[in-house]
């Protein structure tokens, strides 16, 4: 089996390469996370990653791409961004219908173009991801690219790997990475939770400027939260 297992972070993979290991399977980790915002976040992710590979003797694929106009004019693809409820359902829904995909795909892209025959994620390793919806999402790539998906619930060693990652000294995110997350966060986790049960997903004041970039001027009043002091670049 020659593995490519998409990384999302250092931390994420602490378990998932043991977990291989102990199977006698040896990933090559492949990073390619343009969601993550800002820059200075995706690099501290990015080198930490780095640093971690070197100290665990694993071949890691840097995919180096970062950019918010492109991610954001992605999620709000085909959304006539002049009605903020078309706005709203497209934030909500982004990890599916763009972030995942966006990401997954070149991961088997890259698996077809360098000669991996199997593929997994470390996001099947988080509690905080749509694991379902990664699990079929991966399925459905392994049909189109006739490249197997080995499927592993990571999850099983959730806080096994947490503590390790702690224990050496990892950096440990805050937020699962692009900007809506971002926010969410510094709301509270609780609050996030009770604005996706009403149908609201947070979008800050700065990242107005680049939704409008993707269609009509949306600074008008609208449904979603703000915060109006928050230093998002």
């Amino acid at each position: 089996m020659n593995l490519l297992l998409h990384t999302c972070c250092a931390p994420c993979s602490v378990y998932c390469i043991k977990k291989l290991r102990s199977e006698k399977i040896e990933p090559t980790l492949f990073w390619y996370n343009p969601n993550i915002h800002p820059y200075s976040e995706y690099k501290a992710r990015r080198n930490c990653l780095t640093e971690y590979a070197k100290t665990k003797e694993v071949e890691l694929v840097i995919e180096d791409q970062y950019g918010l106009d492109e991610f954001v004019c992605g999620v709000l693809k085909d959304v006539n961004t002049s009605n903020m409820d078309a706005v709203q359902k497209a934030l909500l829904s982004r990890c599916q219908n763009y972030c995942y995909p966006k990401r997954l795909r070149k991961v088997f892209e890259y698996a077809r173009d360098n000669g991996y025959d199997t593929v997994s994620t470390t996001l099947l390793y988080s509690i905080y991801q749509q694991h379902d919806i990664i699990k079929d999402l991966m399925e459905h790539l392994s049909r189109e690219f006739k490249i197997d998906f080995l499927y592993r619930d990571f999850r099983e060693g959730w806080q096994e790997g947490q503590d390790e990652a702690r224990e050496v000294g990892l950096y440990m995110q805050k937020y699962c990475g692009c900007v809506f997350s971002e926010e969410e966060s510094m709301l509270g986790r609780e609050i996030g939770r009770k604005m996706r049960k009403k149908g609201i997903s947070p979008t800050n004041q700065n990242v107005r400027s680049v939704i409008a970039k993707c269609g009509p001027d949306i600074s008008a009043s609208s449904a979603s939260a703000r915060l109006s002091n928050q230093e998002t670049f």
